[in-house]
């Protein structure tokens, strides 16, 4: 961040609220609020700077000026947290993206990250922001002397492996990640992970007890900290490499001054390194060195009365309600002939689905059959799949969603906003967009609020049309002692819960 705002000579947050308007006037996003965290921009004091091309015509140049204002004036929430969704003409939205990206360029954010000194990343086998990498593989050899004893935590504090097949220490974990895991920047929504999801998240097959990693107080037991990993097989380009995925890493709010999070990270890896695996994927909301990825997550309103309600969206001054709930009507049942549930003996033509599907990206797993029919075999309210069965009885699509509720803080009338997220979708006899649009369907008729879906694998084919608006916060994707060419999201096929 810049903390020296008079120095910036371009109006980044104007521009930003420009392409805002722009956005959401051609359709190609109803700007819904991003439950991940983002960097926020800094906040110019200096005019914006000028350019483009003059015109003769001064007639067309004061409309132009008219239009451009009304569309800005229109789409300004009146809270923060608010999104708007308009229909106004659009403004050139292209010429605004480019105007963006100078102005941080001109303001020097592209470069800030790089001089960061990074206390604890830069003692990690990981990339530095500022390096060009163009090799695939380990950046370290795997160690044969791995540290046998764990590392030291601050005064006060123990290690604990936790025994997810106990419910009170499954209570435990849960009622960490429900009071102190990731929120939205404004603290109005937090992920609200159940018992039953973490279950299904933490043990698949081959999982192992000691990768569920806790910290407590000495005094009285209390789970203050977390940090887990999941095995898994992941391709990077042309390599395929195992590796553990890390998730779930979480302290509680009143000791992250202490620097718990980075003993996390040190010790979950070292117990990984015991089992002989040295690599590692995991996802964050902020930027670290160094992301091989970026994806945005867009969000489709199910039910916009309730996101209005809740703030999660914003009805714009030139909208209604009766306007919205006809521009985010649904069909009230799927579309597709021969949409069912997927079931165990599924798990063959689903798995050749997957493997042939994911092989076109450079970042993915590599699933086995029992991975798939822990993965996608439907669970009430964690995991959602469907397959389409042609009339000779073969699977030709697959379409799957988990369900992640958030806590909804400060609002009398909800608390909690249901959400689905799209994982992972094979389309081969039907459009990708009519299988999520069936899918859209479905989450809706189960009563969730909102569908969520990352610009990863082929997924911007569809999101314009089915009127997903994008969030504002970006995922980055992260490999640890493993270096490979940066990729576009359109690379990525990799979901995590």
């Amino acid at each position: 961040m810049n903390d020296n705002s008079s120095n910036n000579p371009v109006d980044v947050e104007g521009i930003e609220k420009l392409m805002q308007s722009a956005q959401i006037a051609s359709g190609e996003t109803g700007e819904m609020k991003s439950l991940l965290s983002s960097l926020p921009a800094p906040t110019p004091t200096s005019p914006p700077a000028g350019g483009g091309s003059r015109k003769n015509n001064k007639k067309k140049k004061r409309n132009n000026k008219k239009q451009a204002a009304a569309n800005s004036n229109a789409q300004e929430p009146t809270n923060s947290n608010a999104v708007t969704l308009q229909e106004n003409p659009a403004l050139n939205l292209q010429v605004l993206k480019n105007a963006l990206s100078a102005a941080w360029e001109m303001n020097g954010e592209s470069s800030k990250p790089q001089q960061k000194v990074w206390e604890f990343w830069d003692t990690q086998p990981v990339p530095k922001l500022g390096d060009t990498v163009d090799e695939i593989g380990k950046i370290e050899p795997d160690r044969e002397d791995v540290r046998q004893t764990p590392f030291s935590l601050p005064s006060g504090f123990d290690w604990d492996t936790l025994d997810l097949s106990s419910q009170s220490q499954l209570e435990e974990v849960y009622k960490l990640l429900n009071e102190n895991y990731v929120e939205d920047e404004d603290n109005m929504f937090r992920f609200d992970y159940s018992a039953d999801f973490l279950q299904w998240a933490l043990r698949p097959p081959g999982w192992v007890q000691d990768w569920h990693c806790g910290v407590r107080v000495k005094k009285n037991g209390l789970l203050v900290g977390f940090i887990s990993a999941v095995p898994a097989m992941i391709k990077v380009y042309d390599r395929r490499q195992r590796m553990v995925e890390i998730n779930f890493l979480c302290v509680h709010k009143k000791l992250r001054a202490k620097r718990v999070a980075p003993v996390l990270i040190r010790e979950i890896t070292r117990r990984v390194n015991q089992r002989g695996i040295f690599q590692a994927t995991y996802t964050a909301g902020v930027l670290l060195p160094k992301p091989v990825a970026k994806c945005r997550y867009f969000h489709r309103p199910l039910n916009p009365k309730k996101l209005v309600a809740i703030k999660f969206s914003h009805i714009g001054r030139n909208q209604t309600m009766q306007r919205l709930l006809k521009l985010m009507r649904l069909p009230e049942e799927p579309q597709i002939k021969g949409l069912r549930l997927m079931e165990n003996k599924d798990v063959p033509a689903c798995h050749q689905l997957l493997t042939t599907q994911l092989a076109k990206f450079s970042l993915s797993p590599v699933f086995m059959p029992d991975e798939v029919a822990h993965y996608f075999i439907p669970r009430d309210g964690i995991i959602t799949t469907y397959v389409v069965e042609n009339e000779n009885n073969v699977v030709t699509d697959m379409a799957s969603f988990f369900t992640l509720p958030s806590s909804v803080m400060h609002n009398s009338e909800h608390s909690t906003m249901k959400a689905a997220y799209s994982y992972y979708t094979v389309a081969t006899s039907v459009s990708l967009k009519d299988l999520v649009k069936d899918m859209l369907i479905m989450a809706k008729k189960t009563q969730h609020d909102v569908f969520n879906a990352l610009d990863l694998m082929d997924n911007q084919t569809y999101l314009k049309d089915l009127k997903f608006g994008m969030g504002d916060g970006n995922l980055h994707y992260y490999l640890y002692n493993f270096k490979c060419p940066e990729m576009s999201e359109k690379q990525v096929g990799l979901v995590l819960q």
